[in-house]
């Protein structure tokens, strides 16, 4: 307790410091958003395991790392060279991040469609954007999730998007946020703001990786997604930072009527990551597919939270979580499919699989339903199993090496969240992402306890 109570003088102090540097600059009401919400922070501080949606998520190696904002004059300069890696190919646009600051010099405009707005949000506050003030702020429930108190407090920069009725987007737009090596622990809010109006379709890349030497970094970042009657989003989260990076990220989505919105989330990397996806399907007609696959090993900690209501009639929704862990990884995955009272003829299906490779690795999974209406239709389960010994086995006998062998069924279990993405440039990044990671996963878990394989079954949860 005294630890926290320390911490929480440091972030008044940052937060005080934030707010006097930026008083201009700043409209009445965002000031008012950014103080009630770093009130209410304050109230509630750092969520403990006694609280039932963090049970399985221990946050004392962030609560006691004393971050800070990020000054300009500590900021590695990056050139394109460096964020060459981390390119799609054929994107309409890339927004480049720097420990949470827009950086349009090394960002890629030429090939966005005429009408598209697109910027850093603080540019759009700047320039008083007329929608800001009606949507930034507006979705994400600050009341109940202290971390999107905190970025509400300290959001400054990130995306704003707004996608004209009618506008079709046929590339991705790529929105990079690279955290750079610093002498001191940095902490970075991003915030997102993509508005996507009646009839638009678009496709949204949000990625966080890490440049430099491994040091400790907290990048909590929320998106609020506002899609429009009959739009057609896809947003796709993927997550490769370094093991000393703390990533949390919030997605909120809200769909009007017949809206279809689809959520993919590779998560790659990081040391401690929590995954909000948080869709409300608040017109009759919708759709909503959340999926996503996440990999552990050595001592990474993996958690997923996802929370999907139902709250008017006719909507469907899909729920698919594939996990792979290895070592002494941890993961978390928490499913909650609530149905509204008024949300008859809801169509809801949740399904989470993990796959262990080694006997210290650790799942825990809790799917859920929440169901207040008597005309529905919805599943939930979970499995929990280890790679299939003479499946290992029949590859070895026909000359394929182990670390092979491995990376192959490995390869297959992770491929079937990837088969959910459409074919195209944003697949074949991710594929090209995956491979390389599974590549080291499978020739390091030749050791992690696979002479036990064979000795469990899966086992079916829910």
């Amino acid at each position: 307790m005294a630890v926290q109570v320390a911490q929480l003088e440091s972030y008044l102090e940052a937060f005080t410091d934030f707010t006097r540097q930026r008083p201009s600059e700043t409209p009445a009401w965002l000031r008012d958003l950014r103080e009630s919400a770093f009130a209410r922070f304050c109230e509630t501080g750092f969520p403990t395991t006694r609280n039932e949606d963090w049970r399985f998520t221990n946050l004392a190696s962030l609560v006691r790392t004393p971050f800070r904002l990020p000054r300009e004059e500590e900021t590695t300069p990056l050139q394109q060279k460096h964020t060459a890696a981390w390119q799609i190919s054929g994107a309409a646009a890339r927004l480049i991040f720097i420990n949470g600051h827009y950086h349009p010099g090394l960002s890629t405009l030429e090939k966005l469609p005429a009408g598209i707005k697109l910027c850093g949000l603080r540019q759009a506050i700047r320039d008083a954007e007329p929608v800001l003030s009606r949507h930034l702020g507006r979705y994400v429930n600050i009341t109940r999730d202290p971390f999107c108190a905190l970025n509400t407090a300290f959001m400054e920069d990130g995306a704003f998007l707004l996608l004209p009725r009618n506008t079709v987007a046929d590339a991705p737009i790529h929105l990079l946020f690279v955290s750079t090596a610093s002498e001191v622990p940095l902490m970075t809010h991003p915030r997102n703001l993509i508005i996507v109006e009646e009839q638009a379709q678009i496709s949204i890349v949000e990625e966080y990786v890490s440049f430099g030497e491994e040091v400790p970094a907290f990048s909590n970042a929320v998106t609020e997604l506002v899609a429009g009657e009959n739009a057609t989003v896809i947003h796709t989260l993927i997550e490769r930072e370094h093991g000393q990076a703390f990533n949390f990220s919030t997605l909120r989505i809200e769909q009007a009527r017949s809206a279809n919105v689809a959520s993919h989330s590779l998560l790659l990397g990081g040391g401690l990551v929590r995954n909000n996806v948080h869709p409300v399907l608040a017109g009759e007609g919708g759709e909503c597919l959340i999926n996503g696959l996440f990999i552990g090993s050595g001592h990474q900690h993996l958690d997923n939270y996802m929370q999907v209501e139902h709250a008017k009639p006719h909507c469907a929704s899909r729920q698919f979580y594939n996990g792979i862990l290895d070592g002494q990884s941890h993961g978390v995955f928490h499913g909650r499919i609530i149905v509204h009272k008024d949300a008859q003829k809801t169509d809801a299906k949740q399904t989470n699989r993990n796959l262990l490779l080694s006997d210290a690795a650790q799942i825990d999974t809790k799917p859920q339903l929440e169901i207040y209406a008597d005309d529905v239709k919805c599943t939930h389960g979970a499995t929990i199993g280890q790679i299939e010994e003479n499946a290992l086995f029949y590859l070895q006998s026909r000359g394929i090496a182990e670390p092979e062998a491995r990376r192959l069924l490995l390869g297959a279990f992770a491929g079937e969240c990837l088969e959910r993405i459409a074919e195209g440039p944003l697949r074949a990044y991710a594929e090209a992402a995956l491979e390389q990671r599974l590549t080291t996963l499978a020739g390091n878990s030749r050791t992690s306890g696979s002479g036990n394989f064979a000795s469990r079954n899966w086992e079916e949860l829910g």
